[in-house]
Parts: C-alpha cells; structure tokens; sequence
C-alpha cells in the first residue's frame, strides 16, 4: 500500500514530534527523581533503581530492567549528551515512521540492546551495571540510515524536499552525516572506559533491521490547476 503526503502550510512540516518529545521528558523526570532520592553516579543506587546487571536479569529473572535501565542516566552529562542527540534524531525519524512505529522501534532496540548487553556481559564473566539511552538512540540512528539509503543519500524523497524548500523549512540530513555520527560514537565508545559498547552495536543492528521492515516511502501530492494529483 502506497503512502501519499500533503504538504501542509499551516500546520507546517516542522510539525512536533509527541512521541519523542515524551520520551525525552519522562528521561529528564526519571533522573530528576532519582537525583532527589540519592546519587545517579553510584552503582549500588542505580543497580537498586532499576539498571541493567546481568545476574539480576538472567538469574534473579528480573526483566523489568531491560526496559528501565534505558530511561535511567549516570549523571547529568550523560542524560543531556543522550537527550540532546535525542531530540535532534528522533525528531527525524518519528515524522519518517510516525508516531506508532517510532515507538516500537525505540523500546525494540532499547530492550534488544539491553538484553544483548546482559547475555555478552554473561558470557565475558563481566559484572558491570549499566543504564541510558544509548542503545535506543543507536537504534535510531540505524533506521535512519537504512531510510536515507532508501531515499538515495537524503532522509526524504524528492517531492518532500521539493516542498519543503518551497517554504522554507528544508531538512538536510544525509548518509554522510549519520555515518559520521555513528562511527564516531562507537570509536568514541572503544576508546573510552565504562562504555558499553555491545548495547551500542545491537540498538544500531535493531534499528536497522526494524528500520527497514517499517519504513515506507511517502509519494509526495499536490492539487494542479486541473484538479488532478500531481505525484513525484
């Protein structure tokens, strides 16, 4: 089933994004609380709030925390560097999927890429405690690369972008950009202690896999002088 898009001057293009924008919030509400109960940098206190720990997970079955431990940060510099990409990236890719399958992907490479994380940690005999949004994010930025790929180097296809330079609200984001993004992030991650890696990769392979299956190119329309649609 073909997917028609009508550009919209009054609403705009720029429209909001809810669901991203609630995802955020309740990040930064999350942490608020926990910053209010006690201290976010302390292992024990995050562990007891619901970060990821593979022995919790796998052994005590508490699978509860493959989901918490995403919406939960070590400091207030890791929820406004996750946040801040967040709220540019995620922006992109909920008005590409919509609000619906924005959602799915984002808890499915969340808790995906928390579970991953528990299973490599299990068998590395690693006991490390972990939690934030990047597997997520990750996540994000692999659908949207899968979609530029689809859209021939850019985020949407041609007819979009034609209306959207027509009003002045164009959006240039690139293979070039989110690769760059990507790799970075990961040498970022390598090269750094207390990264969690593993959880890094499998959102991006979540994202990109689930990316592809959800992701349907819109057909730009318009009414001509005839009164007939004009598609790209």
């Amino acid at each position: 089933m073909q997917q028609y898009y009508r550009g919209n001057r009054r609403n705009g293009l720029w429209q909001m994004s809810p669901v991203n924008t609630i995802i955020i919030v309740i990040n930064v509400v999350v942490f608020a609380v926990l910053t209010f109960l006690g201290d976010t940098t302390d292992v024990q206190f995050m562990h007891h709030h619901g970060a990821n720990f593979w022995p919790s997970v796998i052994e005590e079955h508490e699978y509860y925390r493959l989901l918490t431990c995403t919406f939960i940060h070590f400091g207030i510099s890791h929820l406004f560097n996750n946040m801040l990409v967040l709220a540019y990236i995620g922006d992109n890719l909920e008005r590409a999927l919509g609000k619906v399958k924005y959602l799915v992907l984002y808890l499915a490479a969340g808790i995906g890429s928390s579970a991953v994380s528990a299973v490599w940690s299990m068998f590395k005999d690693e006991y490390s405690v972990s939690g934030g949004a990047s597997g997520a994010i990750f996540g994000v930025v692999g659908a949207l690369l899968v979609i530029v790929i689809k859209n021939r180097g850019q985020l949407e296809d041609l007819g979009i972008r034609l209306d959207k330079m027509l009003s002045g609200q164009l959006e240039d984001l690139s293979s070039r950009q989110l690769m760059f993004f990507a790799g970075f992030s990961i040498y970022h991650g390598v090269t750094s202690a207390g990264i969690d890696n593993m959880a890094h990769i499998s959102g991006f392979l979540i994202g990109a896999l689930l990316g592809g299956l959800l992701y349907r190119r819109k057909r730009y329309w318009k009414q001509n002088s005839k009164g007939t649609a004009a598609t790209w």
